[in-house]
C-alpha cells in the first residue's frame, strides 16, 4: 500500500513540474508585433540615461583634498571622513607613472603584526600635529589591515583606488597629515560622516 501511495505522489509531483515548465515556456515565448516596438523603445531609453549619467559624472570632477608625488607614484586623497563609530576612513587614488609594474612593497608596515599584509596601505599613519598624536592603520583580530592591499601591483600608467581606516582624532581636530612611507606628508581636512 505504501508503494502505491508513493508512486501516486511522484506522478503528481512530476505533473506539477511539467505543467509549471510549460506555463513558463509559453509566457516567455508570448508576444506580438506591438511588443517588439516597445522593446526597441525601452532599449533606447536607458542609452540616453546612460549618456546623461556619463555627462554629469564628467561635469563633476572628484574632489581632491591633497596630492603628493614621489619616485613616479602619485598619491591622491579624495576623502577623509570621521564616522560616529570613532573611525577615520581616508580614501583616494594611486597612479603609477614609473617604467614598470609597481608593487607597493615600500608602503608595507614595519610592525610585525602587519608585515604579512605585503604591498598595501598598512604602513600609512595619520598625524595630529596639534594634539601631538600619531594614529596607525587599524587591523582585525588576525592582523589584517583595514586598508587596501595592492595584490599583483599596479601596471605602468594605471590608477587604483585605495582606502585606509584609522582611529579618529578627537572632535576638535579638523586637519591632519597622512603619512605614507617614501611619500611626502599629505595635509588633509577631515569631514564628518553621516
Amino acid at each position: 500500500m505504501d508503494f502505491r501511495h508513493t508512486m501516486r505522489g511522484r506522478r503528481a509531483m512530476t505533473a506539477v513540474a511539467i505543467t509549471t515548465g510549460l506555463v513558463l515556456t509559453v509566457a516567455g515565448c508570448g508576444g506580438g508585433g506591438d511588443d517588439d516596438k516597445s522593446d526597441k523603445t525601452a532599449s533606447s531609453a536607458p542609452a540616453k540615461n546612460d549618456e546623461k549619467d556619463k555627462d554629469s559624472a564628467e561635469a563633476e570632477p572628484e574632489q581632491v583634498l591633497s596630492e603628493v608625488k614621489s619616485n613616479g607614484i602619485t598619491l591622491t586623497v579624495t576623502s577623509a571622513e570621521r564616522d560616529e563609530g570613532g573611525f577615520l576612513t581616508v580614501q583616494g587614488k594611486v597612479t603609477n607613472a614609473t617604467s614598470g609594474i609597481w608593487l607597493a612593497s615600500e608602503w608595507k608596515s614595519d610592525e610585525t603584526e602587519l608585515k604579512k599584509n605585503g604591498g598595501s596601505m598598512a604602513g600609512a599613519s595619520v598625524v595630529d600635529q596639534a594634539g601631538k598624536k600619531k594614529y596607525f592603520v587599524l587591523r582585525d583580530t588576525e592582523g589584517r589591515c583595514l586598508c587596501t592591499k595592492f595584490e599583483g601591483g599596479i601596471d605602468q600608467g594605471q590608477t587604483a583606488d585605495w582606502f585606509a581606516q584609522f582611529p579618529a582624532p578627537p572632535e576638535g581636530t579638523n586637519k591632519v597629515q597622512l603619512q605614507v612611507p617614501t611619500m611626502p606628508p599629505a595635509a588633509i581636512e577631515l569631514s564628518e560622516g553621516e
